[in-house]
């Protein structure tokens, strides 16, 4: 091997090492995450199969109104790892006071209408008559937690975009153990609606921890009365163009999953129920392919702005083969252990049975739907995010819905997730397309 070579290997490791560390902070925060969620499927499964189909009636429109939150949190975000990156610590700083400001205008008119649609939003989605009350109040719940979703969301993505990845993580596994003693205390006392105000309150103390964390310890990001801050539009259009289509596919693809729903609503409420376990156990293996998008979307973005268009798009190639790779070991755990998952989920082995089968058809398609999360991360970094956005929402309309209408009616609830892999598939190449067509890496030339 010449020197050259040793020199390009060494380079990688060292870059797949920078990948791998802030990478792991973010895995975990995905941990928590998704352990908040077994845990409350756990906890609202022991009140029998039409709590949990309660939930899982209205969890794809709580994913849709989350996809405006996290728009918002991304349009700023990117911008403060750009800041971060070129060491212009003061402009990081407008920039957040500028996505609080935004943030909590947007998410309290979110708010509303969430209150206004809980009540008739179980009915439009043909839950049966015996579930549309508890669903009706998780959502209400739900909504009215929205603005501190909101602030969590947006502090905990700046601190990962200055590059603090741990107190995120650390704040995270916090609200993961509040979640678990709230729920305790209310579950046994108000069933449904006592899950949803057991994570809302941990959610509560959680978002205000990192709000302080963010605008008030970090080095990079803590606010000052000594600096002003005039409203400026180009901080709010460039927000827009990063976030918008960022939003526009949580939205799309989340409103393709409250069609699923309607889909799935027919087949009875142990495929419902069924469905919501399954959709919560798969989580467990996607979540390397969060953590390394989010420390895929934090390398890119900073390389991007120290000029380093080369070195981003290193990081993105090495990101999304990390990814791949975590994603189908996950997969392949899962696949054994699913069956004991779904025994600690819900005693019901009718549920517990049609879970296993359908996950177990989703998990082949795990190492592209890692190469769609990281690639989307890495672009994401890039500003790349309005031709991503419209890929994802051709995919998950043409072909996962398309396919859903085709395989039900024969397959019923199995016909539903052989689409959503064959669409897991097509998104993965289409995301990879991207990365390795994208113009955003291209060195900039200077001007004559």
């Amino acid at each position: 091997m010449d020197e050259s070579s040793q020199q390009r290997g060494a380079g990688i490791s060292v870059h797949l090492s920078r990948v791998w560390r802030l990478s792991v902070p973010a895995i975990l925060t995905q941990i928590t995450s998704i352990v908040m969620q077994y845990i409350d499927s756990a906890m609202v499964g022991r009140l029998g199969a039409g709590a949990s189909a309660a939930i899982g009636l209205v969890s794809s429109s709580t994913w849709l109104m989350s996809g405006f939150i996290y728009g918002v949190s991304a349009g700023f975000s990117v911008q403060v790892a750009h800041h971060i990156g070129a060491g212009e610590e003061v402009e990081a700083r407008r920039v957040m006071k500028h996505g609080i400001a935004a943030g909590l205008i947007l998410s309290i008119l979110l708010l509303f209408a969430g209150a206004a649609l809980s009540a008739p939003l179980p009915h439009w989605l043909g839950g049966d008559a015996d579930i549309v009350a508890d669903a009706s109040a998780y959502f209400l719940v739900f909504a009215l937690t929205l603005p501190f979703m909101q602030m969590n969301s947006l502090a905990s993505s700046c601190l990962q975009c200055s590059g603090n990845m741990v107190t995120p993580s650390v704040l995270n596994a916090v609200m993961c153990g509040l979640d678990v003693l709230f729920n305790a205390v209310f579950i046994p006392r108000l069933g449904v609606l006592g899950a949803g105000i057991g994570t809302g309150l941990a959610t509560v103390v959680i978002s205000l921890a990192m709000l302080w964390c963010c605008c008030v310890r970090s080095q990079a990001l803590r606010l000052t009365r000594r600096e002003p801050c005039p409203l400026d539009p180009g901080i709010l259009r460039r927000a827009f163009k990063i976030g918008s289509p960022v939003a526009g596919q949580e939205l799309a693809m989340c409103g393709a999953m409250v069609a699923s729903t309607r889909i799935i609503a027919p087949l009875g409420t142990a495929a419902i129920a069924a469905n919501s376990f399954a959709v919560t156990a798969e989580s467990l293996c996607y979540m390397p392919g969060y953590g390394i998008g989010s420390a895929a979307t934090t390398l890119v973005g900073q390389s991007m702005g120290a000029g380093e268009n080369k070195l981003a798009k290193r990081y993105a190639n090495l990101s999304t083969a990390l990814g791949a790779a975590l994603m189908a070991l996950t997969g392949v755990v899962m696949w054994a252990a699913c069956p004991l998952v779904f025994q600690l989920l819900t005693p019901s082995k009718e549920v517990q049975a049609l879970a296993a089968e359908v996950l177990r058809i989703e998990l082949l398609a795990e190492p592209l739907f890692a190469v769609s999360i990281v690639a989307s991360g890495a672009l994401r970094g890039a500003e790349d995010t309005l031709v991503p956005s419209i890929l994802n929402l051709l995919s998950i309309w043409v072909v996962r819905i398309g396919l859903s209408l085709l395989l039900v009616g024969r397959l019923g609830l199995h016909g539903v997730w052989i689409a959503m892999a064959v669409e897991l598939c097509v998104r993965g190449l289409l995301m990879l397309v991207r990365l390795w067509t994208s113009k955003r890496f291209m060195p900039k030339m200077p001007y004559p």
